[in-house]
Parts: C-alpha cells; structure tokens; sequence
C-alpha cells in the first residue's frame, strides 16, 4: 500500500504569544469605573447581537454601521469601546454558530485605549484613562521591551481580581533542522502523547481527575440553584487550567527534544477525528471522554512553541499509522484485523514486539520525513502471505 501525502509544514517568521498579569489597585474606588466599563460593554455587546441575528448581518463593517451611533447613545462607552465591540460579536459568531449572551467578564483594548508606560498600564474606561499598577517579572518586561502593542483584554475573575492580558508579537528563531530526521507525536486518550524518542505521558492520572470532577458536576447538575452554577463554573475552571498545565509540561518537553535533536516535529492529522468517533456506537462515558480529549489544545501548544523555536510542523494522515509495523511496514493481510493488541504491537510478519504507541510514533515520525523531503522513499506495504504469519524474516 503506497501512501499518497499532502504537504503541510507550518513556518511563520513571528508568533503571537500572551503576557498576563495582575492589575494592582490603589484603593477600592478603582474598581467602580472598572465594573461600570464591563457591564456597559457586555449590554452593547447583547444589544448588538440582537441586531445582528435580526438582520442575519455579521460582516464587521455594515453591522458597525447599524448599531455604532444607538449604542454610543444609550451607552458612555467610548468611540473605540463599541468598535471592538461589534468586533467581538463578529469574532464569537465566527468561532462559534451558537452565541447566547455575553456576561461582564472582559473587554476588548486597542492601541487607543490602552498604554504601557514605566511598570504601569493606562487605560481608558468609560470616565477617563486610569492609571494602574501593573507589576511584571523580568522575563514578561523583556518581552514587551520596544514592542508595538496593539491587542489587549481586561478581564476581571470570579473572585473580584483584574487581570489585563497583552498580546506580543515575538520574532521566531531561525534554527537549523535536518530534512531527513523527525520526531513522531503520536497522541491519545490513554497515553496522552508517545514520541518517537522513546518518551511518553500516561494518561491515568488526567483521566482520573476528569472522571472525579464529571461524577462532581453529575451531583450537583441536578440542583439547579446559583450556588450550583457558580459551583459548575469553578469546576469547569479547575479542570480547564489542569489540563492547560499538563499540556504546557508536554509540549515544552517535545520542542525542546526537536531542538535539542535538530529535527522537525511531526504529528498527525486529527481534524474532524471526534466527528468520526462519535458516530460510532459508544456508551455515554465513552462519549464523554472522546469530547473532552484535549488533543487539539496539545497541538496548539506544540505549534506555537516549535514556531517560536523554530521548528518545522507536519501533519501527516492518521490512516494506518497505529496498524503499521514500523520496523517491516506490514499491516494484518485480513480486512478488519490489526496486529496491535491494547498497549502492545507484535507483528505477526517480522515478529517486532514492541509498545503500541511508540511504534505509531515511529510511523508517524517517517511519514513526516516522507513529507518533508519528496525526494526520500515512500512506505510501502506489501500484504504478508497467509503462510508467512510468524515467521521470522
């Protein structure tokens, strides 16, 4: 069987990255213009999404036209306030067909409306710019040193704190990497990530700390009441940011073996895979842990941070890569059947034992050369006669 691939290698000459941090406040009287800015931008956000779906307009530019001067009236938000507020609408619609309500939360920050000046922020709300205390670590100062910002949020927590975050655009490395050497990423529910350096992430404890929260969030569902909810919302927190740290740790670790290793990244394709799996008969908890698989967060994470390092990534077809055999590239000659069996692979052709995983990593990591250089050989499987099962080559 000849793979027929298409090239996908992601270089960009800069990467967008986030400095975040907490906003330190004098006194408490700061906090009322803050609060004031975020509930008048969460109504002219409602208010223009009612326009919106009224008249199924979600081009920028016309439905500013709409709304800009109703929401400038009935609203103290300033000119640019309701401009990235119309953005905001728009951008929520792209991303996502069902948008209900925008809760005060955050607001979207310009060049106009926010400064960054001497360890201290500016920004303007619906009064007048405030001046904030804005305390950085040496490495977050660094990063915004000479840099043009252009995009900011203000955020505020559920427990009343206010964080501003920056977007940076930081200049990717130019480093040197074989055409003909890559890693494999091979990823999962049950080992979160397998390379094809012989690492890997079990996925026990991840999987656990999902199962304890959704037995959590199955009690208190039920109920129905604003402590319920505000229970629900803290949970879903806890759970989002675990899996955030778990993933950094993962992908901090695969950037810096392919640096180390001078080698490109490859991984595989997995677009559409929940789509695919849930159309299959599956009992709801299998359903549930397939939804909440966070590989695409992974990806994310590899992505930007081979970019900043400046690491090629390929993505190459899932199709075959865990039935493969990655030291004689046979599959099972019988439709339906696979040499691989739970964690392990034992091939039945050239009689390689070794873990499931790291032998989809291995494929996964030849297709990328494959991909990389068009001039390297392809995989080629030829189906094992029947009598040639088990015997050594």
């Amino acid at each position: 069987m000849l793979y027929n691939l298409a090239k996908e290698v992601m270089i960009l000459k800069t990467q967008t990255i986030t400095v975040r941090n907490k906003l330190v406040l004098k006194n408490s009287q700061q906090r009322e213009p803050i609060d004031s800015t975020l509930k008048q931008f969460a109504f002219a956000c409602n208010e223009i999404l009612k326009v919106a779906k009224s008249e199924n307009c979600w081009n920028a530019a016309k439905l500013q036209k709409l709304t800009y001067y109703d929401i400038r009236g009935i609203t103290e938000l300033k000119a640019n306030h309701v401009c990235n507020a119309v953005r905001r609408v728009v951008n929520a619609k792209a991303s996502t067909d069902k948008v209900k309500e925008f809760r005060p939360t955050s607001i979207a920050l310009d060049i106009r409306t926010f400064i960054y000046k001497d360890g201290a922020v500016g920004i303007t709300l619906v009064d007048k710019r405030h001046w904030f205390e804005w305390k950085l670590s040496f490495d977050q100062k660094r990063l915004l040193e000479g840099k043009r910002l252009s995009f900011a949020t203000l955020s505020r927590t559920r427990n009343g704190q206010y964080f501003l975050n920056v977007a940076v655009e930081v200049e990717c490395d130019r480093h040197y990497v074989s055409k003909d050497k890559a890693i494999g990423v091979d990823l999962g529910r049950r080992s979160i990530a397998a390379t094809s350096t012989g690492e890997s992430w079990d996925g026990e404890q991840l999987n656990k700390t999902r199962d304890r929260y959704a037995k959590v969030r199955a009690n208190v569902q039920p109920k129905r009441s604003r402590s319920s909810r505000r229970l629900l919302r803290r949970l879903s927190g806890r759970e989002r940011r675990f899996q955030q740290w778990v993933n950094h740790n993962i992908s901090k670790s695969i950037v810096s073996a392919a640096k180390k290793d001078c080698a490109i990244i490859s991984m595989e394709d997995l677009t559409n895979i929940r789509q695919s799996l849930n159309a299959k008969p599956r009992t709801k908890q299998e359903r549930r842990k397939t939804n909440n698989w966070g590989f695409y967060m992974l990806r994310l994470f590899i992505h930007y941070k081979a970019n900043i390092a400046g690491i090629p990534v390929v993505f190459v077809p899932p199709a075959y890569t865990s039935q493969t055999c990655s030291h004689c590239n046979h599959i099972h000659p019988e439709q339906g059947k696979s040499y691989r069996n739970g964690k392990r692979f034992v091939c039945g052709h050239c009689g390689a034992d070794v873990d499931a995983y790291y032998n989809a990593a291995r494929n996964i990591a030849r297709l990328g050369v494959s991909i990389n250089t068009p001039e390297a050989p392809k995989l080629f499987c030829s189906f094992a006669p029947q009598s040639a099962l088990g015997a050594k080559p």
